[in-house]
């Protein structure tokens, strides 16, 4: 269709996307259900999985807050308030699935498979933490921001070569859609159809910056539009959204349709590492506001109306988690000190002969 130029209005031409993304929920922030039909198609098993992986990484995230200012590991970055966009996504996937998670998804990354105590290794730095089994299917948490995309829409694509009923899902944050390497993933993954779920977990802040003064769109969810890929906004703090829409985006995907782009609009309670001060740009009754949507409360809510979930079942994880966490720093206690050799040992996979020197001086100081 053509439009002249004459009759062209350039505001309503940028508005128009505003209006195409209605915002996803399943359950409101007092558990209420607002779409039956998805409720329905749940299990009472999936209904119960969310809620215990959520209940357990909402856990670890208090006891590593714990951990973080008694010394025992290195800078955090706190993910309660993120479990619906985080934890009940992971939910969805299978077996075989790929992950490629932030440095604010090592709850998402334990829950996908990785030993608690290689996570714990990753805090604090020691190379070991870095250290995969080779059948395990997920990367190295990223911290550069937007880093995750490209390479996972690389894995996608391979997958797709090696005719595998894989996805991959890949975690960023609002700033990341900033980057051209978001784009130049998003965009490869759509001409080549690759089997690639994005997650934006939009917090509405990068760091400190909020999100009106990193883009001009009114969407975080329409940039897929500008690649042609499939897009979709939800509430972040909705478990069931969350869950449902990336299990129906998994099952469009590996029917050959390409990607799906998921905006979840998500708040962290807490400050974006454990050295960030937010109350230096966020006020306290945004906070709160926040906290009443909790995903945790609405899903506990939800469960006990349909009888599935109680106090004493809730307990049950918590402790699990407190035991799991007991377990993996003791695990973490017996792994060697890293020496400054080993790190420089890693920083290449053919080593530059001033790195070899480098070695060899650091090998004969630690002997001595």
């Amino acid at each position: 269709m053509t439009v002249k130029l004459s009759s062209l209005d350039f505001k309503k031409n940028i508005e128009k996307y505003k209006d195409q993304f209605e915002t996803v929920s399943v359950l409101d922030k007092d558990g209420k259900i607002l779409d039956q039909k998805t409720v329905d198609s749940l299990t009472d098993e999936e209904l119960v999985k969310i809620m215990e992986y959520m209940v357990w990484a909402r856990t670890l995230d208090e006891r590593t807050i714990i951990l973080n200012r008694q010394g025992a590991l290195g800078n955090y970055a706190p993910a309660g308030g993120q479990e619906a966009s985080q934890i009940a996504t992971m939910a969805a996937l299978h077996d075989g699935d790929f992950f490629a998670p932030t440095y604010r998804d090592v709850g998402a990354l334990t829950l996908h498979g990785l030993p608690l105590y290689k996570g714990f290794l990753w805090y604090k730095g020691h190379v070991a933490g870095n250290q995969f089994d080779e059948d395990f299917q997920a990367f190295v948490p990223q911290v550069i921001v937007g880093g995750t995309i490209l390479p996972a829409a690389g894995v996608a694509m391979g997958y797709q070569r090696q005719g595998k009923e894989n996805v991959v899902m890949a975690y960023c944050g609002d700033a990341a859609t900033s980057q051209g390497d978001f784009y130049e993933g998003i965009n490869f993954a759509g001409v080549y159809k690759a089997p690639l779920i994005t997650i934006i977990q939009n917090n509405r802040y990068g760091i400190s910056v909020p999100i009106s003064k990193q883009t001009k769109a009114e969407t975080l969810a329409q940039k897929g539009v500008s690649v042609g890929i499939a897009s979709v906004q939800v509430d972040g703090m909705d478990p069931l959204a969350m869950y449902a829409t990336v299990k129906q985006a998994r099952e469009y995907a590996l029917a050959g349709n390409g990607p799906v782009l998921i905006e979840a609009l998500t708040y962290r309670f807490g400050p974006h590492t454990m050295s960030d001060d937010p109350k230096r740009y966020r006020q306290d009754d945004e906070v709160e506001e926040w906290r009443t949507k909790d995903p945790l409360h609405r899903m506990r809510v939800f469960l006990k109306g349909k009888g599935l979930w109680d106090s004493d079942h809730e307990e049950k994880i918590v402790e699990q988690c407190k035991q799991d966490v007991k377990e993996a720093l003791a695990r973490m206690a017996e792994e060697p000190a890293m020496k400054v050799s080993d790190l420089l040992k890693h920083m290449y996979e053919v080593q530059p002969q001033i790195i070899r020197e480098q070695i060899k001086l650091y090998e004969q100081k630690e002997m001595n």
